[in-house]
C-alpha cells in the first residue's frame, strides 16, 4: 500500500474516490469521499490526508481521532484504520493531518461467494487537474 500511496505515479490513479469513515459527535460513522491526491504515504505506518479544513470530516478526526479508509477496486479490498496523532497542520482553507496506520486488513470472498468480485472502484469525473492551484496547495499541504 505504500508504493499505491506514495504519489511516485499519480496520474492513472486521479479520478478514483477513497471512502474514508471518521466518527461524528453521536459516535455515527461519517463517510467523505477523499482521493489519491489527497493522500501521501510517508512510511509503511504514516498516512497525511490534505482535506477541507472546515468539513465535517476534519472536525471528526481532530475531535475523535479515528478514521477509516476504504480502498475497493478490483485488485484489492483493503481497510485501513487510522489514529490522527496530534492536531492538523493548516494551511490556508486545507487541514493536513497526520494518520498513524494502526491496522491493514484486506478483504477477500468468502467460500460461498467463489468466483464473485469488485468489478470496479468509485470513480468521478473530470479528474483533478496536477497543474491548477487547488491540486497544488494540497500537493504542498502534503509535503510541508
Amino acid at each position: 500500500m505504500v508504493a499505491r500511496f506514495s504519489q511516485s505515479d499519480l496520474r492513472p490513479l486521479l479520478g478514483r474516490a477513497l471512502p474514508l469513515i471518521t466518527l461524528d459527535t453521536e459516535g455515527r460513522p461519517h463517510p467523505m469521499l477523499c482521493s489519491y491526491l489527497e493522500l501521501l504515504a510517508v512510511s509503511p505506518t504514516l498516512l497525511r490526508l490534505a482535506i477541507a479544513a472546515r468539513s465535517g470530516s476534519a472536525r471528526n478526526l481532530q475531535e475523535r481521532g479515528v478514521a477509516t479508509l476504504l480502498v475497493i477496486e478490483p485488485e484489492h479490498t483493503i481497510y485501513v484504520k487510522c489514529r490522527a496523532s496530534g492536531a492538523p497542520l493548516l494551511i490556508g482553507g486545507l487541514a493536513r493531518f497526520d494518520l498513524t496506520v494502526e491496522d491493514v486488513s484486506e478483504d477477500s470472498a468468502a467460500e460461498w461467494e467463489a468466483g464473485a468480485g469488485i468489478t470496479s472502484g468509485l470513480t468521478y469525473a473530470p479528474a483533478p487537474d496536477l497543474d491548477s492551484p487547488e491540486a497544488r496547495a494540497i500537493l504542498a499541504a502534503l509535503r510541508a
